[in-house]
């Protein structure tokens, strides 16, 4: 069993991931850091040194990787990863692979990053909150197609850590 959590940055993934994967007695990965392992060096120093296009051909690549180990794990991908590649079409085709899809409203989305959007490299340059809404909306509604193809769906704009867990623990047993 893979349990795979996607969503917009901000969502929880690596926050619900962890907790999750705590409860569940696997083990937990976030694709992210396991790039960032692989390549030494963060996410935003591969995206401003190699480009967004380079990060994307790995992204896939350790998606893949991952995905092959024979054993069962709670996987946060990174806000992309679905819509990039063939990765969805990856996850989808694998049937150990259990794809959540944990969506926020917008506003939320904006409250969460706007403190946080020097760590993320997507994000880091917008000046107000107004931009990062406007931005947000238009990145989520080009990316909401791939997060809607999964197999559960679950808003959690209102719902606390722990609420998500106890939900996702019920809807996997």
């Amino acid at each position: 069993m893979k349990i795979v959590l996607c969503g917009y940055m901000g969502s929880g993934k690596s926050s619900v991931g962890k907790l999750l994967a705590s409860e569940l007695g696997l083990e937990f990965i976030e694709l992210d850091q396991e790039i960032e392992k692989i390549e030494k060096r963060y996410i935003s120093e591969i995206f401003s040194e190699k480009s967004e296009i380079y990060f994307r051909k790995k992204e896939s690549e350790v998606l893949k990787n991952v995905l092959k180990e024979e054993k069962s794990m709670v996987i946060s991908l990174g806000g992309g990863t679905p819509c990039y590649a063939n990765n969805l079409e990856i996850l989808q085709q694998n049937e150990e692979v259990t794809l959540i899809y944990l969506k926020v409203s917008v506003e939320k989305l904006t409250d969460r990053l706007f403190s946080e959007k020097a760590t993320r490299p997507l994000i880091a340059e917008i000046s107000s909150e107004e931009k990062l809404e406007e931005f947000i909306r238009k990145h989520l509604f080009e990316r909401q197609f791939y997060y809607m193809q999964s197999d559960l769906i679950l808003d959690t704009t209102t719902m606390k850590l722990t609420e998500i867990v106890a939900i996702l623990k019920e809807k996997l047993m």
